[in-house]
Order: C-alpha cells, then sequence, then structure tokens
C-alpha cells in the first residue's frame, strides 16, 4: 500500500504538470499580467467545497472571503477592489490542479489562496511552478517542502507535530500508537514521529492508515485498545474523525486513560465529530478561538456577524484569514500585483494577527507561528493549557534537530 501511494503522488504531480502545460506555454508571471480591470483585482479561492474534506474547507473559504471584505470596505488593495473568483477542489487532487489551472489561465487572478491536503498541494505545486503563479496555502502539514511560488501560512512540522510530541512526553506519554488517513501528510508525519521517537525514549506501538473518507473503525479501534498505548497520535483528516471518535467511544477509551492528539481537528471538526465524543481529548494548533488577543476579539465578532453566531473559528481558518492580508500587505508594499516584486516584497513582513504577531520568513516563505496546545472542552471550544511563549521561526526541513538529518532525503 504505501508503494501505490507514494506512485499515486508521483502521478498526481505528472498530471499537474500536463494540466499546467495544456494551451501552449505559460509565459512567466502569467498571473499577474491581467488580474483585473482598472478598478479591480481577481484573487482565486480554491478549497473542498463538497467531498470528504468540506467538513473541514468551506470554513476557510470563509474567513478568506470575510478577509476580502474588510479589505475592500477599508478601500481595497493600490485602490482596487478585490473580486474573488471561488473553485470547488471537491476533496479531489486532480481537479484541485484542474482548478488551479483554470484561475491562472483563464480568469488570470494575481494569486490564489486554497488547498487543505498535502496531497491538493502537491497537486497544484507544480501547476503554479510553471506558470510562476502564487498559492498561499493555510493549512499545517508535514515540511519537507518549499516553494518560490507558495507561501505557507499554516505550521510547519516545528511549529506543531514537535511541540505536540513535546508535550505527551512530559506527561509520561512514552508508548504511542500512530493513526492516519493514507496519503502524504500522515505518512511524513509519522516518519518524523518515529525519528523523533526513537530519540527520546517512547515506543511505537502500532502504525495505522485508512482511506480519506473511511467510516469503518471497529478493527482499527480495536488494535489500539489492545495494543496499550499510553496515547494516540492522530493524523487523519476530513470526516474520517467523526467515525473514529465515536467508535473510539464506544469501545470504552477515555481521553483521560489513553488520550488522542489531533493535528487536524480544531473547532469545526468538533462540531462534526459532536464534542461527547471528544472532549477531553488534546490538540496542537497555533490558534484557538479562545486565543487572547485583541486582534482575535474582533476577528471572532466579525465571523460570527457575517456567518451566524453559533458559527466557530479555528486555526485553518484564521490562517486562511490572515493569508489574505499578508498577501495585500505585500502588494501595497511591491506597488504591485506582479508575482516576483510581491514575493521580494513579501519578506519579514509582520503584522498582528488573531493568534498573535506573524511574521514571513523571506528564505522559506514560511510564517513565525507561536505553538499552542489545548484540550477540547464539554462546551466544544478549546482551553489553552501551553505555548511556546514567543514565535517560532519555521523550519521545515529541521535543520535544527540533529535527529532528523536524512529524512529529507528519505
Amino acid at each position: 500500500m504505501r508503494n501505490s501511494v507514494w506512485r499515486s503522488g508521483a502521478a498526481l504531480a505528472a498530471l499537474a504538470i500536463a494540466l499546467a502545460a495544456c494551451g501552449g506555454e505559460a509565459p512567466a508571471n502569467e498571473s499577474g499580467a491581467a488580474a483585473g480591470g482598472d478598478d479591480t483585482i481577481k484573487v482565486g479561492i480554491l478549497h473542498s467545497l463538497s467531498g470528504t474534506m468540506a467538513i473541514s474547507e468551506v470554513t476557510v473559504r470563509d474567513a478568506e472571503l470575510l478577509a476580502i471584505e474588510e479589505i475592500n470596505k477599508a478601500g481595497g488593495v493600490l485602490g482596487k477592489q478585490l473580486v474573488p473568483v471561488v473553485e470547488d477542489g471537491a476533496s479531489d487532487w486532480p481537479t484541485f490542479a484542474e482548478k488551479a489551472t483554470k484561475l491562472i489561465r483563464q480568469d488570470k487572478v494575481a494569486t490564489t489562496f486554497g488547498g487543505w491536503t498535502s496531497a491538493s498541494r502537491k497537486a497544484m505545486l507544480p501547476v503554479f511552478e510553471r506558470s510562476k503563479a502564487l498559492l498561499w496555502y493555510p493549512v499545517q502539514y508535514e515540511g519537507l517542502e518549499s516553494s518560490p511560488y507558495i507561501f505557507y501560512t499554516g505550521a510547519t512540522t516545528n511549529q506543531q507535530i514537535i511541540p505536540g510530541l513535546d508535550y505527551l512526553k512530559e506527561q509520561g506519554k512514552k508508548k504511542l500508537f500512530l493513526v492516519g488517513s493514507d496519503y502524504v501528510f500522515p505518512r511524513t508525519a509519522n516518519k518524523i514521529i518515529k525519528a523523533y521517537a526513537a530519540a527520546n525514549g517512547m515506543e511505537i506501538l502500532g502504525e495505522e492508515y485508512t482511506p480519506l473518507g473511511h467510516t469503518e473503525y471497529g478493527t482499527l479501534t480495536n488494535k489500539v485498545v489492545q495494543a496499550k498505548p499510553d496515547a494516540v497520535f492522530n493524523t487523519l483528516n476530513g470526516d474520517s474523525n467523526v467515525a473514529f471518535f465515536k467508535q473510539l467511544k464506544s469501545a470504552g477509551v477515555t481521553a483521560e486513560e489513553m488520550p488522542v492528539l489531533s493535528v487536524s481537528v480544531a473547532e469545526e471538526e468538533v462540531t462534526g465529530i459532536g464534542v461527547d465524543n471528544i472532549a477531553g481529548h488534546p490538540v496542537a494548533w497555533n490558534y484557538y478561538q479562545t486565543t487572547d488577543t485583541p486582534a482575535n476579539k474582533k476577528f471572532v465578532e466579525a465571523f460570527k456577524a457575517r456567518y451566524g453566531a453559533a458559527k466557530v473559528t479555528s486555526d485553518p481558518m484564521e490562517a486562511g484569514y490572515n493569508a489574505v492580508y499578508l498577501w495585500a500587505e505585500a502588494v501595497k508594499k511591491a506597488g504591485t500585483v506582479e508575482v516576483e516584486a510581491v514575493r521580494k516584497a513579501a519578506g519579514g513582513i509582520a503584522l498582528e494577527r488573531p493568534e498573535g504577531l506573524v511574521t514571513i520568513d523571506g528564505e522559506n516563505q514560511h510564517m513565525y507561528k507561536t505553538a499552542r496546545i489545548g484540550i477540547i472542552q464539554p462546551d466544544g471550544l478549546i482551553k489553552e493549557v501551553w505555548n511556546s511563549g514567543e514565535p517560532i521561526k519555521p523550519d521545515p526541513y529541521l535543520k535544527g534537530y540533529p535527529w532528523a538529518s536524512g529524512l529529507a532525503a528519505g
């Protein structure tokens, strides 16, 4: 199964390149050449609005649209109004590549905000690189990647996964069971987790993967219970988490005896899973709805006013919201939407955002971000129990960790 996953990843990349090449050679900086009329600038929004990932991605789209509305009300960018062009990746990685190509070539957007899974990002990457167009990717991921045409506004490994492992270690959780969806993010994350465990006196008791959208977790739950780990590290994505946590609870597993630390379950997913099935379990992120900053109070109020008082905010939504503002700031600094000028201007930009201070690292186009561990509460919100105290410099290739040497080539 492992080999087939990597072969399919290579096939996705090849398909993306083919899609980018269709219609002839792409001129350099094509997306910035005709990004709007005299008084408008078109920007792309590309998320899964249907399929297994819609549970997570619809609200990221909503947050990005909110940012666009706010920027337009404040006068726009370079005196122009932003016009979003919204597309549905449909939880299908070739579709993401196809829609990215449409946004760049047909719609001629100035930039695109989109993606969630690493499979979607990997499918889009060659499209954006070949066309020399910009993608702002808003979700935490497995690291071991950088692209001159992607800005990564979610966490990389040393800002989420490693702090999560440090937290479990400090809690005395030395025996772990790994559960993930069967694609690039969980498999690469677990490769990193196993290297960390070997260097930190921790033991991996099991490692299981299921397809995205999988809903039958009885067998896997039994394996987890029989292994008797101190904790589970969960990299499942999408609505598979609903079935997993419900069946884990049915098996009698409690957060007190066997905490499940998740890195892709935030407030929005808690609502879908059902708080009774997941309360008490830990999560690792960089932002929660409860994060105590002046900017977050305004963000939460604005989001609820726009989409409904019952709506919640979450880390990926906030990172998507941030991405629009960071791009707009880079455009203002550059004085143009031209891609290379925006890339050059972006490095070092620092903004106070709902999560706190966020700074663009000009070397790798990732963000300095504060790491946070939280516990899911009975009301469905997340209570922060630890944070890194200050933003952490992004280290996508884990160069600062001797135990990680060789992972990027592995």
